[in-house]
C-alpha cells in the first residue's frame, strides 16, 4: 500500500469515517475519497470487515479517517480554516456543513455532525482585523464577535466606521 503523504491529518470517527469523507469530498472543491479499508479482524469498536480506514483529501489536505469508536471526541483544539472569497461562498460552505446536522458557534466557526470544528473566513474578515488603522482594526473585530456566520457587508460597514 502507498500512503498518499508523508504528513496526513487523522480524524478519529466512531464508525462514520466513510459517510464523512464522501460528504467533504461532495461539498469542497479539491476534494476526493480515497482507498477504503476494511479491518482483517474483530476490534474494540467494530467486526471484522467494518470500514477501519478512509484516506481523502479536504481542499488539497491529505487526510485519513479512523473508525476508532466512541472513546475520543472532536473539539475546537483542531479545525479547518476556509478562506472564502466573497459571501456567496461563505453562505454556501456554512450552510452546507451546518444544514447537514451541524452547529453554529460564534466568529465563524462551525462544527459537522461528526464533531469537526470549521472556521469558514472571508478573506475580508482577515484583512479588516489586520488593517493597519488599528481603530478600524477594532470597529471590524467589535462586529465579527457578535457573529456567527461572518456578514462581510457588517464588518466592510465596520471597518470604514
Amino acid at each position: 500500500m502507498t500512503i498518499p503523504a508523508k504528513n496526513t491529518v487523522c480524524l478519529w470517527y466512531d464508525g462514520c469515517a466513510e459517510d464523512a469523507a464522501q460528504f467533504y469530498a461532495a461539498t469542497f472543491p479539491d476534494s476526493t475519497v480515497g482507498a477504503v479499508h476494511r479491518a482483517p479482524g474483530d476490534f474494540p469498536s467494530g467486526k471484522k470487515g467494518d470500514v477501519l480506514t478512509v484516506w481523502f483529501t479536504i481542499m488539497g489536505i491529505p487526510c485519513l479517517g479512523l473508525n476508532g469508536g466512541p472513546a475520543f471526541k472532536h473539539n475546537e483544539a483542531f479545525s479547518f480554516q476556509v478562506a472564502t472569497a466573497d459571501q456567496a461562498e461563505t453562505d454556501r460552505y456554512w450552510n452546507a456543513i451546518v444544514g447537514n446536522g451541524g452547529q453554529e458557534s460564534a466568529c465563524g466557526w462551525c462544527k459537522d455532525k461528526w464533531g469537526v470544528s470549521w472556521q469558514i473566513t472571508p478573506l475580508a474578515l482577515t484583512e479588516a482585523i489586520t488593517d493597519p488603522d488599528p481603530a478600524a482594526a477594532k470597529r471590524a473585530f467589535d462586529a465579527m464577535m457578535t457573529m456567527r456566520k461572518i456578514d462581510i457587508a457588517v464588518i466592510e460597514a465596520a471597518l470604514r466606521g
